[in-house]
């Protein structure tokens, strides 16, 4: 396969902690959060709010962790947080009314391309994020979706992703977004076919977080069916293991591969040393100056191949 900008991700240095952009970042969407929202004085109490969790915050607490804190000032401030339930279901409808067309599309492949074809369209649905952007435009998602079928996965990460599967008993996939589960659902659907040998679970977040899949996700596109589900115990828009229970800890220290979709996941996740291809959309400045990418460009890479350092 040709090489794809993800191969200027290798032997790259790249450092997880609570940067400067990041602080900025964060405040920025919370002030946009509350725009028009209360009286003055509550949007001042709960900006003050926000500015004491960054300020409390560790150097290693990456940005979702400090957004499921920033939650709770929320909630005492203004009453409960907003609601993703409708967004979610009208997502995973839209994404499964799209399904027996990207299913058909993968299956015209070669047999050996039908997997490299579903993680493509599971990349690109990484897009319906509403914790990155206010909102979700379908006509850019299908335009995703488009143009993923021209694309290739770096052709070295995906050859050492092929040779795990080959000798890895167990797989975690671990989901991130409403939506995007369908598409996961097609990648597993490929894995099982191509490697029979596998046990899949499917790792989904123990409570709401955003727009992220949760149990009752998995159930309306049906990867309950395919796949044994577990959630992480955790309301962090994201997987970080010393926040989530010990049982889906455990499950992602003894998988032989995991699987990691989106930029929560690989913030929360980066650096704890486990077998584990990234696959996600940069979708912020951070990640585009970082990774050298245009905006809503694809990331594949191993948690070995892009370097933390302090």
């Amino acid at each position: 396969m040709r090489q794809s900008p993800d191969h200027m991700l290798r032997n790259g240095e790249y450092n997880m902690e609570l940067c400067a952009s990041c602080i900025r970042c964060v405040m920025d969407r919370q002030e946009e959060r509350v725009r028009g929202v209360g009286t003055d004085s509550q949007q001042s109490a709960y900006l003050r709010g926000v500015a004491g969790v960054i300020a409390q915050a560790e150097a290693s607490d990456a940005a979702p962790v400090l957004v499921e804190r920033i939650n709770r000032v929320y909630q005492e401030i203004f009453g409960p947080a907003e609601d993703y339930a409708d967004i979610k279901k009208e997502f995973n409808a839209l994404m499964l009314s799209l399904l027996p067309q990207l299913r058909e599309k993968t299956e015209a492949k070669e047999a050996e391309e039908r997997l490299h074809a579903a993680m493509l369209y599971a990349r690109a649905a990484n897009y319906i994020d509403f914790g990155m952007a206010g909102s979700v435009e379908k006509e850019t998602l299908l335009a995703l979706l488009e143009r993923a079928a021209g694309e290739e996965l770096d052709g070295e990460t995906w050859q050492a992703f092929l040779s795990d599967l080959e000798k890895a008993r167990s797989l975690v996939y671990v989901t991130d977004n409403c939506g995007e589960v369908v598409c996961d659902r097609l990648v597993i659907e490929e894995l099982s076919r191509s490697f029979p040998h596998l046990a899949v679970t499917v790792l989904v977040r123990g409570r709401e977080a955003l727009n992220d899949a949760t149990r009752e996700d998995a159930a309306q596109v049906g990867l309950d069916r395919i796949a044994r589900i577990m959630d992480n115990g955790c309301g962090v828009a994201g997987t970080p293991l010393e926040y989530i229970s010990g049982e889906a800890r455990q499950l992602l220290e003894s998988a032989d591969v995991i699987l990691s979709k989106g930029q929560g996941n690989f913030e929360t996740m980066h650096g704890c040393g486990l077998n584990i291809y990234y696959s996600f959309l940069c979708k912020c400045d951070w990640f585009q100056k970082r990774f050298g990418m245009e905006k809503n460009r694809g990331v594949f890479i191993t948690e070995k191949a892009a370097v933390l350092t302090a």
